[in-house]
This record gives C-alpha cells, sequence and structure tokens, in this order.
C-alpha cells in the first residue's frame, strides 16, 4: 500500500513514524513538486480550499486501486463546500475501496 501527498520526504517520515507505519506494508512517499499529483489530474482546484489560506499544491483526497501499473478503480473525496473532502472522506477509506475492488 502506497500513501502519498505533495510534501517532502522528511514530512512522509515523520508522519510514518507517528502512524507507526515503519516496517509495515504501508510505504509513505512524497511527491514535493506536485509532479505525480498533476499527472493524474488529482491537483485540488478549488479557489476557498487551502489556496486561499496559503497552502498551495494540495492534492484531492484520492485512492486508487492499481495492478501491474494500470488504474483499474479511483475514488475522490470531494465536494463545493468540501473541497479537501475532510467532512466526508467515505469514498476513499479502506471499507469503499475494498467493496469497489471486489464488485
Amino acid at each position: 500500500m502506497l500513501v502519498y501527498c505533495v510534501n517532502d520526504a522528511a514530512v512522509m517520515q515523520a508522519w510514518a513514524d507517528d502512524q507507526n507505519s515503519v516496517g509495515t506494508i504501508v510505504k509513505m512517499m512524497g511527491d514535493p513538486a506536485g509532479t505525480f499529483t498533476d499527472a493524474n489530474d488529482m491537483k485540488m482546484k478549488y479557489p476557498e480550499g487551502p489556496a486561499s489560506v496559503g497552502i498551495i499544491g494540495r492534492c484531492k483526497r484520492h485512492a486508487m486501486h492499481v495492478v501491474d501499473g494500470v488504474v483499474k478503480y479511483i475514488a475522490t473525496s470531494e465536494f463545493e463546500n468540501d473541497p479537501a473532502g475532510d467532512d466526508d472522506p467515505s469514498a476513499t477509506l479502506a471499507p469503499a475501496m475494498l467493496k469497489a475492488i471486489s464488485s
């Protein structure tokens, strides 16, 4: 399992340490320039979102099921009044992803 965000390696390592994910199946990676985020069209573009408070280049809350480099399923948790999906991230959480993958 890969978890990434638009951030640098030091922040991602600190997050992995905080979440006790070091040495597990979870691999934390950074996308400091947003290259992967842009290539997947996952850059958050809402003007009232994080950019309005100075956070530039944040990615949408999303989850992908990828098999051998092919995206089989993608889900986002974003809404007009909640561009970061903080109020309802359910579409991108494990239960929803497992359901989508198994169907």
